[in-house]
């Protein structure tokens, strides 16, 4: 499965190609899916350009999205979106639409609780677990493990050379943490395209798109999420 990540916690200060409003997110993700993803990672942003958990903020992204696309589309829960764990879980509790699934990032504080409610909601869970982080670990004890829809290993080192390594040492930590659950593997930056060789080397999932890195495989800056779907597509 190869999954597009539209914009991550990035802005247009980044790059102008990252798509903000929903109507830009729709317009993103129907080029990727035409392109052959067939799944959509979405971080909802408010006008001013964060990231929101927003019930409003949410239903407005993903209901733009839907109308376009025919495939999965899930939103990250991530504690800089709402660092406060009481306001994060009561935003998730007040949705009044749902993602098929949402990423909970197993290192953060109140990981398990959040995890619980969007399960309870009937919301799929991307366990994130990040290199150089506790989540394995904690994912590892977690009751929780089983249920999960996919592990999203992701690794964090941005190193061209190292990062297959990372990536290596990270899957091993997840060996024994979620028997039978896929895995989704992913980097970032400099990392994003040598990771993501090694995950289809591997037959895993993977993911690309301007959340992971802004540039194609020969390093040109990617004109869209569509471009680089096509490239992941063509490796």
């Amino acid at each position: 499965m190869l999954q597009v990540c539209l914009n991550g916690p990035r802005t247009a200060a980044d790059s102008g190609a990252v798509p903000m409003s929903p109507a830009a997110l729709a317009d993103a993700a129907r080029q990727a899916v035409a392109a052959g993803a067939e799944d959509v990672h979405v971080h909802p942003k408010t006008p001013c350009g964060q990231d929101s958990l927003a019930p409003r903020v949410v239903a407005a992204a993903l209901e733009a999205i839907r109308a376009v696309v025919d495939v999965p589309v899930g939103v990250t829960t991530g504690a800089w979106a709402e660092p406060d764990l009481g306001q994060r879980s009561a935003r998730v509790a007040s949705w009044t639409v749902l993602p098929d699934h949402a990423s909970v990032n197993w290192h953060e504080p109140g990981a398990e609780e959040l995890a619980a409610a969007l399960l309870e909601r009937g919301v799929g869970i991307e366990a994130g677990i990040w290199s150089g982080a506790s989540g394995a670990a904690r994912f590892g004890r977690s009751p929780l493990a089983p249920r999960v829809l996919r592990v999203l290993a992701e690794v964090t080192d941005t190193d061209a050379g190292s990062a297959p390594d990372t990536a290596r040492e990270l899957l091993a930590a997840l060996a024994g943490a979620a028997p039978g659950r896929p895995v989704l593997l992913h980097g970032q930056d400099g990392g994003a395209w040598p990771v993501l060789r090694l995950a289809g080397e591997l037959g895993l999932d993977t993911r690309i798109g301007l959340e992971d890195t802004l540039l194609l495989p020969d390093g040109r800056p990617a004109q869209d999420n569509a471009q680089l779907i096509r490239a992941a597509a063509a490796r």
